[in-house]
């Protein structure tokens, strides 16, 4: 089978810079609705680096289907079977194509909580247990989101997936460093004037180990400390449903009052359990090839001058313990095209309308990650 030459590039990134597979390791390559030739790809790259390929192969509409009727007598041992599964691998590849990015609007809200709640423990192994990428597939259903021809599509997906993701080293561990040391954050914008802290959270550094595209670097809120208001002005998509506009309130760190386009299902969401109105994850993300949001988090949380608040669960390690079956990255866009902002450390600007300003965080400007500077 002759193999489009990109789909071997990024293969062979994915089980090598990404995943770093041994001779002997076990990975599970996870398809959605993706070309069987990059499926076909990835074994291949798998299986020059000695390690061994398992597939398993996802289709949205039958996903839909089963998540209709879903009942816990059902999906309660497959999710059994499907943690089995997950601890006998040592490494992880998904990649997520969709020809129709709400085919699961219609699922009812009860219907997907059931299922993510008993899917968690698969999740958090994964997660926790396993080396992972994740990444999307490019779709007609994609370029149409970015508003892009389908071979413009491809091409700007290849270029941000292939791009030179160790560039990034350097400014990442200066930003890391900074957040470590940080108390207090002050994020201000349109619609936003945010206060909270990070001090003896940490932080940690994504520079296409975990996710492809990638281009952030990730901490916590204190979990009580968040105060204010913020206006997200990029469109996001969240099990199934479109939100825009999304304005959330914050008092001691909960959510106290959450609006949008869709503010009921919004609130269904929210209210999925308790750590679902407490933040999970604050991160600034700097990809220079990622400029507009397209409904799609992996790539809309990386914008270059952005930075995403997100309700839900906390990672381990660099987290505040807020438990939650939600981890919905919600996206504020701080360029001066989407009316600007600034992030603020302890009384220091450090980022405005999406540029870093120390010197120490110029290496994380797109100048620089392009390869002008």
């Amino acid at each position: 089978m002759i193999i489009d030459p990109r789909y071997m590039q990024l293969a062979e990134g994915l089980t090598g810079f990404s995943t770093a597979l041994k001779a002997g390791e076990r990975v599970l390559i996870d398809a959605f609705d993706v070309p069987d030739a990059m499926v076909i790809a990835l074994i291949r790259a798998t299986r020059a680096r000695g390690a061994h390929p398992y597939v398993q192969l996802h289709r949205a509409r039958v996903a839909r289907e089963m998540s209709l009727g879903a009942e816990e007598a059902q999906f309660a041992p497959h999710a059994e079977i499907e943690l089995a599964r997950m601890q006998k691998m040592d490494a992880y590849i998904a990649l997520r194509g969709s020809d129709n990015i709400f085919e699961a609007s219609d699922v009812p809200s009860d219907r997907v909580q059931l299922v993510s709640r008993l899917m968690k423990p698969v999740l958090d192994y994964r997660v926790g247990r396993t080396k992972w990428v994740v990444l999307r597939w490019p779709t007609s259903a994609m370029a149409q989101q970015a508003s892009m021809s389908t071979e413009a599509f491809e091409d700007f997906y290849f270029n941000v997936c292939t791009l030179d993701y160790a560039r990034m080293v350097p400014g990442m561990k200066a930003l890391a460093d900074l957040m470590k040391k940080t108390d207090r954050v002050h994020i201000t914008g349109p619609g936003t004037d945010l206060r909270f802290s990070i001090k003896g959270i940490g932080a940690q550094p994504c520079g296409g180990l975990r996710n492809i595209p990638d281009g952030e670097v990730f901490s916590c809120p204190v979990k009580d400390s968040v105060e204010g208001h913020i206006q997200y002005n990029a469109p996001t998509v969240y099990l199934g449903a479109s939100f825009d506009n999304i304005r959330l309130e914050f008092k001691r760190g909960r959510i106290t009052a959450a609006t949008s386009s869709n503010t009921k299902r919004l609130n269904e969401i929210l209210d999925s359990d308790p750590g679902a109105r407490y933040i999970g994850e604050f991160a600034i993300g700097f990809n220079p090839h990622i400029l507009e949001p397209m409904r799609d988090i992996l790539f809309d949380e990386k914008i270059a001058g952005s930075f995403h608040f997100t309700p839900g669960q906390a990672y381990d390690g660099v987290g505040n313990g807020n438990k939650s079956q939600v981890h919905w990255d919600m996206v504020c866009i701080q360029r001066p095209d989407y009316g600007g902002g600034e992030i603020r450390f302890d009384g220091k600007l450090i980022r405005k309308d999406g540029q870093f300003v120390p010197k120490a965080l110029h290496k994380l400007n797109p100048e620089y990650l392009l390869g002008k500077k």
